[in-house]
């Protein structure tokens, strides 16, 4: 048996060792290389890639659908734009990598910042564009990188020093429709990351202790991981004119009065989605990806025996051309290892169809088909493959969404008291439960929930509609509850 065959597969269960589970997707399903010498900086890999340019495309289209237009921004921002909003500059500067110098030893006057997030790049140059009630609703997005010094551990695609995202910045002439926006955003999430990728979420007004550095209030989708954490994939943010007025973002009115815009920003991080949606939709033997999404969605395996070697290559190629006009089809015809190495291998790297055709399938007119959704294998005549086909296609990420749609709900328990809340923890689910407030009175309850549960308050609903009873007291400090948050271990 050759040596890679020997090596193949995934080696733990994913509920016995995500961890494990998850580093081994990463490296045998080849998504990603870790030996880059900068810590926090990963090398994506082309398996990774092709399903990462896919998202971008769902999601940009999305957004342009939605009257977004594209920028693109420089990387590089002055510290003084920064100092413009004090919140921001606070929540942000220990997380900067600053540029100095340049060439041989050339001294900047001013230290320049690698993006972090681009409010004060784009606010700076929004003073300019935007001028007259005219050019509202003012809808721009960029798809870029963004660098943050990380302190934590870094895991590939969830967390590091380097990210791949969608940010998209808007300004309106009130509050109102500013807050429309952010509702438009959520929708777009739930459209992109339920519908397009299966990843079940919920949408959080995030506390006031922890919404982003310089926003109104800050709205965040979390997803449930196998291993009982949450990790935060969209979030959006009311940033008011908190921003437009010291930018100086403001236009004139129908009477030709001067006001200030209503900005909100929208950050999709899209390797962080992806490595959520591996974590998440992934099984014992490797990856599962929606149809969409998958670098190669289906491959062609001839079985060969000497003797009819060319008539099954031939048929294979038939097969490739009738599919290929509609889905990325490859075939594989490698001979150096066996045909059960080549079947673990499509199936560990989340190929959504296996089409098998051997000499006695042509004797019979037929393939057989295998579904990773289904983990079956069906026999098909010939004429109706491309029937086949375009049924399992429409299918395919329906079953995903069905699946894990479900078991999201299941991982939500309620909880009446600090025992129930850590009872539900140590079961790696997530704690819905009556809390004093998400106001900043309520931040010492939270900061008891991340010291002795070692839990985070992850927020309330955003649609707003879940509200504690009269007798209800909060978990922690058995006051009365204003309101009903999640908590939950995070990455």
């Amino acid at each position: 048996m050759a040596e890679k065959e020997v090596q193949a597969g995934i080696t733990v269960k994913k509920d016995a060792d995500f961890s494990e589970w998850y580093t081994q997707i990463v490296q045998k399903c080849e998504l990603a290389d870790l030996r880059y010498n900068i810590k926090g900086f990963v090398c994506y890999l082309p398996w990774a890639v092709r399903s990462i340019k896919k998202m971008y495309s769902k999601y940009e289209k999305a957004l342009e659908k939605t009257g977004h237009e594209p920028l693109i921004m420089p990387s590089l921002i002055p510290e003084s734009n920064f100092k413009l909003e004090a919140s921001h500059v606070k929540g942000f500067a220990p997380e900067v990598f600053w540029v100095t110098e340049a060439g041989n030893g050339v001294k900047f006057e001013e230290r320049l910042a690698l993006r972090p997030t681009s409010e004060t790049a784009l606010y700076k140059m929004y003073s300019l564009w935007v001028q007259s009630y005219k050019d509202l609703p003012f809808k721009r997005y960029q798809s870029c990188q963004v660098w943050r010094y990380e302190g934590k551990m870094t895991r590939p695609f969830f967390r590091g020093r380097e990210f791949h995202w969608i940010e998209a910045h808007d300004v309106f002439s009130t509050e109102e429709d500013a807050k429309a926006q952010v509702k438009e955003d959520m929708r777009i999430t739930y459209d992109m990351l339920e519908g397009e990728f299966a990843i079940p979420i919920i949408f959080f007004q995030r506390p006031e202790w922890d919404k982003f550095a310089g926003a109104i209030h800050t709205y965040a989708a979390d997803a449930l991981m196998k291993s009982g954490k949450v990790i935060q994939l969209p979030s959006t943010h009311l940033l008011g004119q908190n921003f437009s007025k010291p930018f100086g973002v403001k236009f004139k009115d129908k009477d030709g009065e001067d006001k200030y815009g209503y900005i909100t920003c929208y950050g999709p991080a899209i390797s962080r989605i992806y490595g959520a949606m591996i974590a998440i939709l992934g099984d014992d033997k490797g990856l599962i990806l929606p149809f969409d999404l998958a670098p190669v969605q289906i491959v062609v395996m001839p079985i060969i025996f000497e003797k009819s070697k060319n008539e099954v290559m031939n048929k294979c190629e038939k097969i490739k051309e009738l599919l290929e006009q509609k889905y990325d089809t490859k075939i594989d015809a490698r001979d150096d290892v066996s045909a059960g190495f080549k079947f673990n291998e499509w199936e560990m790297k989340g190929v959504p169809i296996r089409i098998e055709v051997g000499p006695k399938d042509i004797e019979k007119k037929q393939v057989m088909i295998f579904r990773r959704d289904l983990g079956k294998k069906i026999a098909v005549l010939e004429k109706d493959i491309e029937k086949t086909i375009d049924n399992i296609a429409e299918e395919f990420t329906e079953n995903l969404k069905k699946e894990q749609l479900g078991r999201f709900n299941d991982l939500i328990v309620d909880a009446k008291t600090k025992k129930d809340v850590e009872k539900a923890i140590a079961s790696q689910k997530i704690a819905r439960c009556p809390f004093c407030s998400i106001d900043m009175d309520g931040e010492k309850c939270a900061s008891m929930v991340e010291k002795e549960i070692q839990a985070f308050v992850r927020g309330i609903k955003a649609d707003g509609n879940e509200k504690p009873r009269n007798n209800d007291k909060c978990v922690i400090c058995g006051g009365k509850a204003k309101e009903i948050v999640y908590i939950a271990k995070s990455y």
